[in-house]
């Protein structure tokens, strides 16, 4: 990473968050709403577009920040000792902010077709679908982890193929981020997601983020005692 100072990498939090979110709901919104395409293409489409920006975006801001832009991305490096309390707060805080203006972003651009700047969601994703979103959680964290482990020089892209993947092949199509679904909760796009289960996929993404933290102690434990 560069040695930059906190405030720089606080504002690439919030610049990767509010992209990341354009990225997720302006795909969708582009390929439903405008195109008028269906489903099927509109979620293909999704996972190139959040793929590649996502890439782009751990290339361009990792060595700033280290490219979070996921609370529970944050809370594990905390837990981990990677990051300081006090810094780990501040990347929640601009994450969400960068998320909402994300979308309010993404709204502005579309406004011809959708015609509001913020709207409460209603489409439902439960039952099962909130079990898929803590196994696209866990996927995601448990990738990141090995990844930064290994000291990979092909983590972006790695990463963002694995979330274009993991769009296509999850029930929940793999939101595996708070501030993202937090930001989804404000568009009646088909991409949004109504209140009462942005709560319970937030709590999937942390437990899935806690066990995959488990999981990947567990892997590792006592490397450091055989390698000296």
């Amino acid at each position: 990473m560069l040695k930059v100072s906190d405030n720089r990498k606080v504002l690439a939090e919030f610049v990767g968050s509010c992209i990341l979110v354009i990225a997720s709901v302006g795909s969708y919104t582009k390929f439903t709403v405008v195109m008028e395409n269906t489903s099927n293409m509109a979620l293909l489409g999704n996972a190139i577009a959040v793929a590649f920006i996502l890439a782009a975006l751990i290339e361009m801001l990792g060595p700033i920040s280290s490219a979070h832009f996921n609370p529970i991305v944050t809370m594990i490096s905390y837990i981990d000792k990677t990051i300081s309390k006090g810094l780990a707060i501040k990347y929640i805080i601009v994450q969400f902010m960068g998320g909402i203006v994300g979308v309010i972003i993404t709204h502005l651009m579309f406004h011809d077709y959708l015609g509001y700047i913020l709207r409460i969601a209603t489409r439902e994703r439960n039952g099962f679908i909130y079990f898929g979103e803590f196994i696209a959680s866990f996927i995601l964290l448990l990738c990141i982890l090995f990844l930064v482990k290994v000291k990979s020089d092909k983590t972006s892209l790695m990463i963002g193929l694995l979330v274009g993947g993991n769009i296509m092949a999850t029930s929940s199509t793999n939101f595996a981020n708070p501030q993202v679904t937090l930001a989804r909760v404000f568009t009646d796009a088909p991409s949004g997601i109504r209140p009462f289960d942005a709560i319970v996929f937030i709590l999937m993404q942390i437990v899935a983020a806690l066990l995959a933290y488990a999981l990947y102690k567990f892997m590792f434990k006592g490397e450091k005692e055989n390698e000296s």
